[in-house]
């Protein structure tokens, strides 16, 4: 049986009558809204109600499902520790989605794929097992309708939004498998930078950010969730969009009635309430697998206009995903390489390679300094380790080279500076030095505005406390795609 219904709703505190004490009338199209989504999710009877929330335990490359029994929580850091809740997990599919996730990827009619690769998702690393404010909330007002259904809570991750889709098909497939007839809620506020006096202030990419996702979850075209750039999120300070986007992934192949129900924002956050009523199967609505063929046919495009120094790391990384070789010069002689840069053999630089996939970073290895003979030696040694060695994620796997992009910094040589005043994030790359850790971090890099930002990234990748003292270096790049 797939999922019977999803619900897109918010989790401010004070709608609670016991926490905003009056001031929930504010915002009365919000609670009146989520009423509504209780007497639907009574009518619909679910047997579990599956809530995704961005303050359950959340990890940078995991998704957190609780284990146990039993959790309860109460609203006590919103002074309201009389509201209370007591709830039951659904230990059977809580479960089939670890199965699911331990055995992810796994081709059954591919012999090199009998080591199977999973999917990050499980019950590990429950650092505080009390329910959030956002599974609270969405309970409150459900209970004033309906009360006999145990739940899934599901935190969400740093991974990829198209990642927090694929997560979402993972609960589909478990609540199929098990049977259980079951809702999805997807808890999370919008933007929290819509108003100069809010408590998060104002920026132009709030309301933006606002009016494109409540079109975009009020028509149901889910597709368009995974266009929305991380930049763009993060400045418009938004905490739902994975939670949608998990919600949109346990809805794949479903047909879908989305309607809107509200959306205020009277305290400088965006709360937006739609629910989606299920149909049967619509072969049309498979949205991750549609955007990643696009984004297939668009990197391939553009494969075609990279330049010498970027095809030499792609060559040099895919030789080795897929045949284990490291290539060498020699191996790039002939007319496909006839337009190679002379410098990339005459001249030694530090270099570093990027590599993205689906709009996030996917590896990132560098060196500061010239560690081999020439550039070209430098960029095929990084582009191994940024896919290969970079501690922060696993090993690029040969079915995701087709949705690589890549670049190419080489690096001029660093000089010392006596001030943050020297720099400009757009021209100058920084180094932070304290004794023996030194941190860098490249110019000209989305969502880094300011010189503050640079130097506190650079400082904190090299585990610099703060309030250590630190020197500077900048140094200048040539970028290439």
């Amino acid at each position: 049986m797939p999922i019977v219904g999803a619900f897109m709703v918010p989790h401010p505190p004070i709608m609670l009558p016991e926490v905003g004490r009056g001031e929930e009338e504010k915002i009365r199209a919000t609670t009146d809204a989520y009423r509504q989504v209780a007497e639907k999710i009574a009518e619909l009877a679910p047997e579990t109600i599956i809530i995704s929330s961005p303050h359950s335990v959340m990890y940078a490359d995991y998704f957190h499902v609780s284990p146990g029994k039993r959790a309860t929580g109460d609203m006590g850091q919103f002074r309201a520790g009389q509201v209370k809740f007591n709830v039951e997990y659904d230990t059977d599919l809580v479960a089939e989605i670890c199965a699911i996730s331990d055995s992810y990827g796994q081709e059954k009619d591919d012999i090199k794929s009998m080591e199977i690769q999973g999917f990050p998702a499980g019950t590990m690393g429950e650092r505080n097992p009390e329910l959030d404010h956002g599974t609270m909330i969405p309970l409150y007002y459900i209970r004033e309708k309906y009360k006999d259904f145990k739940i899934v809570r599901i935190g969400l991750s740093g991974l990829s939004l198209p990642m927090h889709y694929e997560m979402g098909q993972i609960i589909a497939e478990a609540v199929a498998r098990t049977g259980v007839r079951a809702v999805y809620v997807a808890s999370g506020d919008l933007s929290h930078k819509m108003k100069e006096d809010g408590p998060y202030g104002f920026a132009k990419e709030g309301p933006e950010y606002d009016e494109r996702i409540m079109e975009v979850c009020g028509s149901g075209e889910f597709d368009r969730l995974l266009d929305f750039d991380e930049t763009f999120c993060d400045k418009a300070a938004e905490c739902g969009h994975r939670s949608f986007v998990m919600m949109a992934g346990a809805l794949d192949g479903l047909a879908v009635t989305a309607h809107k129900l509200s959306h205020e924002a009277t305290f400088g956050v965006g709360y937006g309430i739609c629910t989606f009523e299920v149909g049967g199967t619509d072969e049309n609505r498979h949205f991750l697998e549609k955007w990643r063929d696009k984004k297939k046919a668009q990197l391939e495009k553009r494969k075609q206009d990279e330049d010498p120094y970027v095809r030499l790391a792609r060559y040099s990384l895919e030789s080795y995903i897929t045949m284990g070789k490291r290539i060498t010069k020699k191996d790039i002689k002939g007319d496909k390489w006839s337009d190679m840069d002379g410098e990339m053999f005459a001249r030694r630089a530090g270099t570093f390679v990027s590599i993205h996939k689906d709009g996030a970073l996917r590896g990132c290895i560098g060196t500061i300094l010239p560690t081999t003979s020439c550039i070209a030696d430098e960029i095929m040694q990084n582009a191994i380790s940024a896919g290969t060695n970079d501690p922060r994620f696993p090993m690029i796997k040969e079915d995701e080279l087709p949705y690589l992009e890549m670049s190419v910094d080489v690096l001029d040589e660093p000089e010392p500076i006596d001030s943050p005043d020297q720099l400009d994030v757009k021209r100058y790359g920084v180094i932070v030095t304290h004794g023996r850790k030194r941190g860098l971090l490249l110019p000209n890099l989305d969502g880094v505005d300011s010189i503050e930002q640079q130097i506190d990234i650079a400082r904190q990748k090299a585990g610099i406390y703060e309030g250590e003292d630190y020197s500077l270096e900048r140094f200048e790049v040539i970028r290439h795609y």
